[in-house]
């Protein structure tokens, strides 16, 4: 016996295989994404007093399955029920584990037909397992306007053409950067929210890492892939200390690092190194990287600026864009002081421009050459644009300390 609490997230860990099973064997998403809901439903209520399965993965596709045949019965003529017969015959439960199902699912989910927002919105409605409401509150956007996204993400796939298969080898790199930008996408808004009461929404984070996880394994020749799970794992392995009790923002330099996940960090650091060591370095290890040197250092005084500074220097190369350039100008600080960073900060590229984070490191960068006035303005600045509370408070406290 037991608790559907307890079983939650066998359920989540099994939707996803479950739901490819469907879409692989019938097609049609909407229709299999419905059945698999009655699948969970049943074993939510059977399995606490009946117990587990031995075969829990192949209960729900069997189970699955029935649901989605008797819809369909329902729903069609006799004369297409036995034209069709034969291809509604129910998968069988052993499915072999050979095949890439979770992967295949991503890609669909990252279809190129799809905007970015659609992207993030299905894969964590079909691969995460969340439902609706959940992916609206973790967004920040309304129940309604996530089940629109879905919708129309299911429709363009299916306008598309797009069948339960994997790409060929040629559409296969463009379609794996979709997949690992949406799994970053969705970290990064788990990690520090766009906007709201809360600085973490850890629901994301942890489906992220969860996902890549699950990616990892299957492509391990792919460097990104692992150079995504490590920038993931460095990253939220900070994330204890990175609030006070109060929800109130710790900048890195003032963390309590023992508060650090160090299993997390020892995990991320031997993947981004193995990766950089042997396959062709990208901008995810490029990042990994300079989350390791941060991770690794035993103090904030103690932080490889220089080695940062060099990995920045090459993420430029590979992979530029306004962010990079922003952190790039703090390394530059760090290394060369604040003079020059400022000057870097000058001549960055227009697309900063209004940017709360641009004001924010200004403020950084004229704090520390002493320019007290213009630190505090700049703070200000930065607390007007962003909006995300504990951003705020914090910047606001800043400038408060400045005038002091």
């Amino acid at each position: 016996m037991g608790r559907v609490s307890d079983l939650e997230p066998l359920l989540r860990d099994l939707a996803p295989q479950v739901l490819a099973a469907l879409v692989r064997h019938y097609g049609d998403f909407d229709a299999a994404e419905d059945a698999v809901q009655e699948a969970l439903l049943a074993a939510a209520t059977q399995w606490p007093a009946e117990g587990v399965p031995d075969n829990p993965r192949g209960w729900l596709i069997t189970v699955a399955s029935r649901a989605r045949i008797a819809a369909w019965r329902k729903d069609t003529a006799r004369e297409r029920r036995e034209q069709t017969a034969a291809r509604l015959s129910a998968p069988a439960a052993e499915e072999g584990p050979a095949r890439d199902d979770t992967l295949t699912l991503l890609l669909l989910c990252c279809h190129p037909a799809l905007t970015p927002a659609s992207q993030v919105a299905l894969t964590l409605r079909a691969v995460g397992g969340l439902t609706t409401a959940e992916i609206a509150r973790a967004l920040l956007v309304p129940e309604a306007t996530v089940a629109q996204r879905i919708s129309r993400a299911k429709q363009k796939i299916r306008a598309a053409g797009a069948r339960f298969t994997l790409p060929p080898p040629e559409e296969l790199p463009v379609r794996l950067a979709a997949v690992l930008h949406v799994l970053y996408l969705i970290f990064n808004e788990g990690y520090t929210a766009s906007s709201g009461q809360r600085l973490h929404r850890v629901e994301l984070t942890a489906e992220a890492i969860r996902l890549a996880r699950q990616l990892q394994p299957r492509l391990p020749g792919e460097g990104e892939v692992a150079g995504l799970l490590a920038l993931m794992l460095l990253t939220d392995a900070r994330r204890p200390a990175r609030t006070r009790a109060d929800g109130a923002l710790v900048p890195l330099a003032e963390q309590d690092r023992t508060r650090w996940d160090r299993a997390a960090i020892a995990e991320g650091v031997d993947l981004v190194s193995a990766a950089l060591t042997t396959t062709a370095v990208g901008p995810y290890q490029l990042q990994a990287a300079i989350a390791a040197v941060h991770d690794e250092a035993p103090t904030a005084a103690d932080t490889d600026w220089p080695q940062i500074l060099g990995l920045y220097d090459a993420l430029d190369r590979v992979a530029p864009g306004p962010m990079v350039t922003l952190n790039r100008v703090v390394a530059v600080a760090m290394v060369h002081g604040a003079p020059a960073g400022l000057d870097a900060l000058a001549a960055a590229d227009e697309a900063l421009a209004g940017h709360h984070r641009v004001a924010a490191v200004r403020a950084h960068l004229l704090e520390m050459a002493g320019d007290a006035a213009g630190a505090r303005a700049a703070y200000e600045q930065a607390a007007r644009q962003t909006l995300s509370e504990p951003e705020r408070a914090y910047l606001v406290a800043r400038a408060a300390q400045v005038s002091t």
